[in-house]
């Protein structure tokens, strides 16, 4: 098993996320920051991310009371397959690793940076074989010093992660999947991650989950704290050691998204929780 990435700027406990933005992108993240994000993620994938709009709305942020160094900027590799044909920012016939390095230009130009707090592989490749290509390429990004930590996406077979780590010279610091039902909310994956340090960030929360922000333990804890389904949930998360992906285009969400970190759930409400995700 590799080593660790290098030290970097804190993870923040709940990061802004870009996805489908399109032209509200660059107001949604000046927004985002103002109301006190310190984390954003994005991808370099026109499909569904305007990653120069991200730039543009962190840069208009950064000035005397906030750098760069105060924020934590992710992005993603998106292999050919998740692309849109006819926008594709790399050249699909180049060699992997290029395909790789371009992308991640790409993404510095996008952002006005000249470094990636993380930068993640946003699913695996076809081939175990393939994975372990971009890996590598991802890795010797990190040696160039353009990428702090790296991270992978949509993997939701715990042995993929498994080999991944073990075959790795720089083990993923991240791991962000979809947390829904389906993968009976990816218990055994996200118990490797904590005994091997990986940060599991959940993107689509709220949206895959209707039926725990109405279920009546969720209902009551939200009217014994005086919150909203949506921060019992998040903070539930967040003790449990996963970083939400919240892509809310309301400020007063923002709010309360990130007022999550003034309450504490007890251990016995965590437990409470802990049953209906299992059930």
């Amino acid at each position: 098993m590799g080593v660790a990435s290098p030290a970097c700027v804190h993870l923040p406990g709940i990061l802004y996320g870009t996805a489908w933005k399109k032209g509200d992108t660059e107001r949604l993240v000046r927004t985002a920051i103002a109301q006190g994000f310190r984390g954003v993620d994005t991808a370099c994938q026109p499909r569904h991310y305007d990653e120069a709009g991200v730039g543009a709305g962190v840069a208009a942020c950064l000035g005397p009371a906030l750098a760069r160094a105060d924020l934590y900027l992710q992005t993603k590799f998106t292999p050919v397959p998740g692309q849109d044909p006819a926008r594709i920012p790399y050249d699909p016939d180049a060699p992997l690793a290029e395909q790789i390095a371009q992308s991640c230009a790409v993404s510095l130009r996008n952002l006005q940076t000249d470094y990636l707090d993380c930068l993640i592989l946003h699913s695996p490749l076809a081939t175990e074989r393939q994975t372990l290509q971009a890996w590598q390429a991802l890795e010797s990004l990190v040696d160039r010093g353009q990428v702090r930590r790296l991270g992978l996406s949509n993997c939701y077979h715990l042995d993929q992660l498994q080999t991944l780590c073990r075959a790795a010279r720089i083990l993923p610091a991240v791991l962000q999947n979809r947390f829904y039902a389906d993968t009976g909310y990816d218990r055994d994956i996200r118990a490797f991650c904590t005994g091997a340090r990986i940060v599991y960030q959940s993107f689509w929360t709220l949206t895959a989950n209707p039926q725990l922000l109405g279920h009546a333990v969720i209902q009551s804890l939200a009217s014994r704290y005086v919150r909203t389904p949506a921060q019992i949930l998040f903070r539930y998360l967040n003790q449990s050691g996963v970083v939400p992906l919240v892509g809310t285009r309301s400020e007063a969400h923002m709010r309360e998204d990130l007022a999550i970190f003034q309450f504490a759930l007890t251990d016995r409400d965590r437990r409470a929780i802990d049953q209906i995700l299992q059930d």
